[in-house]
């Protein structure tokens, strides 16, 4: 089969297992992995092979963008001790205890070989985490926690990952350096992020071509980690601080039409590279099972089930260890303000879902590499089973532990609060501008007044249509200088706003808006 052919039959398989998934009601996740799985044991299937460079350069960029340009800035940045003390220190301590774990059993390999599995297994992934928590209604602290936590640890384990192989190829690393490498890398890798979103926002400013401002948004992320690979700095990092600059500069730069388009394109792109990923790594089980020919079944079970229990305890450990520090920590690791209840720990804790970055990772090893083949068969074991155990099970404890978001009466409150806000100023943008009177015509309140008036508009527009269009078009302008208010009202209040909240108003903005803009041109087509 030729290169496109597969890629299209891939693609197929994707919404066949999306649709099982849905009907079985597991998350996609789990059943595009074991699809996959199932897949790549037929006989005569042709073997796929996920060249691990292509598959980060490929599918990491969009992917951490993605989240990132959804991410409420506000509430990430107060969420950022625990975040980190979950993206670096959960790093190091799962790294670590995977290492120790793997050298008990394997007495021969390496300890920086051992380093390098546990790099390779320590962070929960993006992609996993994000696909299988948007099925949740979890308190959205709790959710910015966890997504923060993906977006970054990536970038920890990644450099970790890199200094273990340099160790064990040099047979010893320093500290010191590997310390300083880290903080450039991480450093430079934000700073070219940041530099690439404020040029696409810059960008965005002039364009004024919804196409091309979706295309920049969409290559921005690809270009950032792309210069950051380059000069040896962190991608994901770069990918992350890009996407956070464009989402946070969104709500001022981009038109009404750019932001309903590109929610389409953005969600069509995560939905299939993310099922491709997920695919992908099922069909790895063949290639993954032709290297253990030297090792036993037995062995490699019992070696399977020790390093996967370590991988989930040590995230245990660390979460409810991490929780106590944090209390004598200038921010507390909190929930509005309360130290993070026992039940919320233990949904962090169990929410540590591995996927294409571990697998990468352990397929990029250089050939030759001590116990590579063991470790890349380790490194799919804690992706299945984190994926088909954690991540089927994370929605029955979430609700066995009854770990939900914001009451419903409280989040309808809050919301009809803000509507209020905006209706009142667009009222009053709309009063100002009648009481100085500068529109033609006074707009009716009533319904049946209103279909009179449209009725009648029809009647003057075929006896006079000059001044019926000019009434028309005075009438729209006033209208989109409404909404208009009405979004800037919103967006004063932006940081106080729960993220979906705000997303959800401001859409309903771009479709009035939209609407009124097109209805605007044709009004003025009409004239000219």
């Amino acid at each position: 089969m030729s290169p496109v052919e597969i890629l299209v039959g891939l693609a197929a398989a994707c919404v066949a297992l999306a649709l099982v998934a849905r009907h079985a009601k597991v998350p996609s996740a789990v059943a595009l992995v074991l699809g996959g799985m199932v897949v790549a044991l037929i006989p005569g299937m042709p073997q796929v092979d996920l060249d691990p460079h292509i598959a980060l350069a490929l599918f990491l960029p969009p992917l951490l963008q993605a989240s990132a340009y959804r991410t409420d800035w506000e509430a990430f940045r107060l969420a950022l001790q625990p975040i980190l003390l979950l993206a670096l220190g959960a790093v190091l301590f799962t790294t670590a205890a995977i290492a120790v774990t793997v050298r008990m059993l394997n007495p021969d390999l390496p300890w920086a070989a051992a380093v390098a599995l546990g790099a390779i297994v320590a962070p929960p992934d993006a992609v996993a985490a994000t696909a299988v928590l948007k099925t949740m209604r979890l308190p959205r602290r709790l959710v910015t926690i966890l997504e923060g936590e993906s977006l970054l640890n990536d970038a920890s384990s990644l450099i970790l990952y890199r200094f273990a192989v340099a160790a064990t190829a040099a047979g010893s690393v320093s500290f010191a350096d590997a310390g300083g490498a880290f903080v450039l890398s991480s450093a430079g890798g934000a700073v070219i992020g940041y530099a690439v979103g404020r040029l696409v926002i810059f960008a965005a400013r002039t364009l004024d071509d919804t196409l091309l401002e979706i295309a920049a948004i969409v290559l921005a992320g690809f270009a950032s980690y792309i210069a950051a690979e380059l000069f040896h700095l962190s991608g994901v990092l770069a990918a992350v601080a890009c996407g956070l600059v464009i989402g946070r500069g969104q709500h001022e730069v981009l038109s009404a039409r750019t932001r309903v388009e590109s929610t389409a394109v953005w969600n069509f792109l995560e939905f299939m590279l993310t099922s491709l990923v997920f695919i992908l790594i099922g069909l790895q089980l063949r290639d993954v099972l032709e290297r253990l020919g030297a090792y036993s079944i037995l062995d490699l079970v019992l070696q399977g089930l020790a390093m996967s229990a370590t991988l989930i305890l040590s995230r245990f450990a660390w979460v409810f260890a991490s929780s106590g520090l944090s209390q004598v920590l200038p921010r507390r690791f909190h929930l509005d303000g309360a130290v993070l209840p026992i039940s919320h720990l233990v949904v962090v804790s169990w929410a540590g879902m591995r996927g294409v970055v571990s697998l990468a990772a352990s397929l990029a090893l250089p050939v030759g590499f001590p116990g590579r083949d063991l470790i890349i068969f380790l490194a799919f074991c804690a992706i299945l089973v984190t994926l088909v155990l954690q991540g089927t099970t994370l929605g029955w404890v979430i609700t066995r532990l009854r770990v939900v978001a914001v009451a419903e009466e409280d989040a309808a409150k809050w919301e009809a609060s803000v509507r209020r806000s905006a209706a009142e100023a667009a009222l009053a943008l709309v009063e100002r501008r009648l009481f100085h009177g500068r529109v033609l015509g006074m707009p009716d309140q009533d319904m049946l007044r209103e279909f009179r008036r449209r009725a009648a508009d029809a009647r003057q527009l075929e006896a006079g249509p000059e001044l019926a269009m000019r009434r028309r078009a005075a009438k729209l302008r006033l209208e989109l200088e409404a909404v208009q208010a009405a979004r800037r009202s919103v967006l004063d209040q932006a940081h106080t706003l729960d993220i979906e909240l705000l997303q959800a108003i401001e859409e309903e903005f771009d479709f009035e808006e939209g609407r009124l803009h097109r209805s605007l041109g044709e009004a003025e087509h009409a004239r000219g």
